[in-house]
């Protein structure tokens, strides 16, 4: 570790690293557009220009270099003075700020950056509060870049985030800058629209409001927003995600940082992929069938009702006869919760995996890149948590089998009673499942939308989407990540934790964080379940 001295402070940081990045870590709000962790370094906007001490070329004294240098292109080394408290410093940040507003148009309040914008910040702290522009603003116009995406020339900044991201992190260089001087502008590459799988992170990374998502242009205001930590569950890569809701409805998904697995970027099928939370065909409440007849039962009753009709089947059927299906949407807690429960019935009843849905091949980027080379990665198993069921059911014990045999067995009438688990956003149920049901005499169906095995279920649950429970998945790589509630359930359903943690026989409300210390007295990988760490300062 460096020991450096910023504004007569010392602190320690890693080797090699930028000074910006290093005084950002340690608390400082230094002003910077350019500058992104996980983008080439260029230096452009001069913003975060330092100074430094130096020993003199004649007589080695130590002294401030006249000329200000880039903090962002300085590595870190042991022993460097450094300041950014001078008047010096601070008269190149007023200079660069009014450059930055001479043909900024002054239209915050209808744009969509506003709240968290950069420019906003920084003019309003290292800025001036009146401008010297007395000439006509030169106005770009507004252009349609892509699909999903909109470029609003004249608030850019030009601080090319943008195309260094299609350069170097998706590789798909669609994104340029254009002519010279006054006249310097972003643009697409003609006949060649923004339209790659991870295109919305170049909204992300633009620090004021001038790349602008179209699903969710002029949806809502940001500081009406609560931001939830959450996992994205449409692959098994696990990115870290923010969930972006108010009163109840989710506005728009943003990426954590979350080294080693997303670091700062997720793909537009993540990103976009939320809508059927608000789905209104979602089932929201539970359905009890006798013959013809169907109710709506108390929640408050389920546990009974469950507990009793299991019991009465075992009896008359056998425990061997029992099979519980654990779907890879569900949560680790979830699954171990109802395991338990199955295993406390039924001691010889199988436990299988279930459906685990796939598209495609994986995608790395840069395109293409070696797969060991890659930045980001789409993996084509659409579903968060196939690791953990596989998991909790292996160490289930008894009676195990994955998805397929399952089905030829129901089929094939091995089982009279099931408990099948959904919760998928699309249609999942094969033809052959839907056969089986006629040898089933109880079936209880857990899922989000009605399907042929709702219809022959005697007993319906609702499931709830990720962001209406708390829980953890296990991503392809076996990294348990915990996630938070964003949203309430539909009016009339119950979280499926805190019903499923009722059935198995424990009382008060379900947590995510008290299941998974039920879970670490027999499973060690639950001891210690890390999330993302904390997003870094330095980082838009």
């Amino acid at each position: 570790m460096a020991k450096i001295t910023i504004d007569h402070r010392v602190i320690e940081c890693s080797d090699g690293i930028p000074v910006l990045q290093a005084a950002l870590d340690a608390g400082w709000d230094i002003p910077h557009y350019c500058y992104h962790p996980g983008l080439t370094v260029v230096a452009s906007c001069r913003l975060c220009l330092m100074e430094m001490q130096l020993p003199h070329p004649k007589t080695g004294e130590m002294g401030w270099v006249p000329k200000l240098l880039p903090s962002c292109q300085t590595p870190v080394r042991d022993g460097m003075v450094v300041r950014f408290d001078s008047d010096l410093v601070r008269d190149n940040q007023k200079s660069c700020m009014e450059y930055f507003l001479i043909d900024h148009p002054l239209d915050c309040p209808v744009c969509d950056q506003a709240g968290e914008c950069h420019l906003q910040d920084y003019s309003y702290k290292f800025g001036s509060a009146a401008s010297r522009m007395a000439d006509q603003k030169h106005t770009n116009p507004k252009k349609d870049i892509g699909p999903k995406t909109l470029l609003y020339s004249d608030r850019c900044v030009l601080c090319t985030r943008c195309v260094r991201f299609t350069e170097e992190v998706s590789g798909t260089h669609e994104l340029c800058s254009v002519n010279r001087g006054s006249r310097q502008e972003i643009d697409v590459f003609p006949g060649m629209p923004l339209d790659n799988p991870i295109q919305g992170n170049v909204v992300d990374v633009c620090p004021v409001g001038s790349l602008l998502d179209k699903d969710f242009l002029f949806k809502q205001r940001v500081w009406f927003l609560d931001g939830t930590p959450s996992i994205c569950p449409g692959c098994s890569a696990g990115c870290a995600i923010r969930v972006d809701q108010n009163e109840d409805v989710v506005y728009r998904l943003k990426p954590r940082f979350n080294p080693g697995v997303n670091d700062w970027w997720m793909c537009d099928e993540g990103r976009f992929g939320y809508k059927y939370v608000h789905d209104a065909k979602r089932i929201a409440a539970p359905v009890l069938r006798r013959g013809a007849d169907a109710t709506t039962p108390d929640w408050e009753a389920i546990p009974e009702i469950v507990s009793y009709r299991f019991a009465q089947h075992v009896a008359k059927h056998g425990d061997d006869k029992i099979a519980v299906v654990l779907s890879p949407m569900m949560a680790c807690e979830e699954a171990w919760l109802l395991v338990k429960f199955i295993r406390g019935v039924a001691p010889s009843a199988t436990i299988a995996t279930g459906f685990v849905p796939t598209s495609g091949e994986a995608q790395h980027f840069p395109v293409g890149c070696k797969p060991d080379e890659a930045k980001f990665t789409i993996l084509p198993e659409k579903c968060p948590n196939r690791r953990g069921v596989e998991l909790i059911t292996e160490r289930a014990g008894g009676n195990t089998c994955d998805f397929d045999a399952f089905v030829k067995q129901a089929v094939g009438g091995a089982y009279s009673g099931a408990w099948i688990v959904g919760g998928y956003p699309d249609e999942w149920v094969p033809k052959d499942l839907t056969k089986a049901t006629k040898h089933l005499k109880l079936l209880v169906m857990q899922d989000m939308f009605e399907n042929t095995l709702t219809e022959a279920a005697a007993i319906v649950l609702p499931a709830c989407a990720w962001v209406e429970r708390d829980g953890s998945f296990m991503n392809h790589t076996g990294k348990i990540q915990p996630f938070e509630r964003a949203v309430r359930v539909p009016q009339g359903a119950r979280r499926d934790g805190q019903y499923l943690f009722e059935i198995a026989g424990h009382g008060g409300l379900y947590s995510g964080e008290r299941v998974r210390e039920m879970m670490a007295e027999e499973m060690s990988e639950f001891s210690e379940v890390g999330d993302a760490p904390p997003k870094p300062v330095h980082q838009h």
